[in-house]
């Protein structure tokens, strides 16, 4: 599950935008000012930053600026500065996407989508994922193998979202659990290599991706 940070100071719209993109599969931390964004953003890795550019403590330009010194992740303005010369402004601050207010949410999500692939170097149409044979549509949680869509029980969709995200990147089982599971999860680390094991067999040829690094854990080959 991909997480983001949203700072906006209008508590409305942000509670209903984070309970939108957090009904569409996205982790959203919250925060109303600059100083806590940039606070967050230390303590935590996140895959997409949605900055309010009038807010509290340091505006959005200024923590955009501090994120490009420090950070590969891709950033959005979500503000009412909708003249030529803010958007400029926000470009040159470092931002990857300037959307004005009022915002449509499902277009929100489909930007916060396709920047956190692009970074991630998964080649995306139309909001879907697109790996050779392999086609998945993040907001129906769709999947389609060789041609054939095909059904994965949450845990088996978490999982390869998981690897997929992290592509030639081993992950240990300990890493899964967490991430999949939870960090409260108190149940059988062999959970994950039967979900391994049913998910290479759900995706068919495409499960051939799927490495076993002895003693160390899985990968997705690209």
């Amino acid at each position: 599950m991909s997480r983001i940070l949203l700072a906006e100071d209008d508590r409305a719209l942000r509670d209903i935008t984070v309970m939108y993109l957090k009904k569409n599969g996205l982790q959203v931390d919250v925060t109303d000012n600059g100083n806590s964004a940039c606070q967050l953003i230390e303590m935590n890795r996140y895959d997409c930053i949605v900055l309010d550019i009038m807010m509290p403590g340091k505006n959005g330009r200024e923590v955009c600026r501090l994120i490009r010194n420090k950070y590969d992740v891709p950033v959005i303005f979500l503000t009412a500065l909708g003249d030529e010369s803010d958007i400029v402004e926000g470009y040159e601050a470092g931002a990857d996407e300037y959307i004005t207010k009022p915002f449509s949410a499902k277009l929100l999500l489909v930007k916060i989508n396709a920047l956190i692939n692009r970074y991630r170097g998964l080649l995306v149409k139309n909001g879907m994922i697109v790996m050779d044979d392999l086609t998945i549509e993040p907001a129906k949680r769709r999947v389609v193998s060789g041609g054939n869509e095909i059904s994965l029980a949450p845990k088996e969709y978490d999982l390869l979202m998981y690897l997929i995200e992290n592509k030639d990147i081993v992950l240990s089982r300990d890493q899964i659990l967490d991430h999949v599971w939870g960090s409260d999860y108190a149940g059988y680390d062999r959970a994950v290599d039967t979900h391994i094991k049913k998910l290479r067999a759900a995706l068919g040829g495409c499960g051939s991706h799927i490495e076993t690094v002895i003693k160390a854990g899985y990968k997705w080959k690209s």
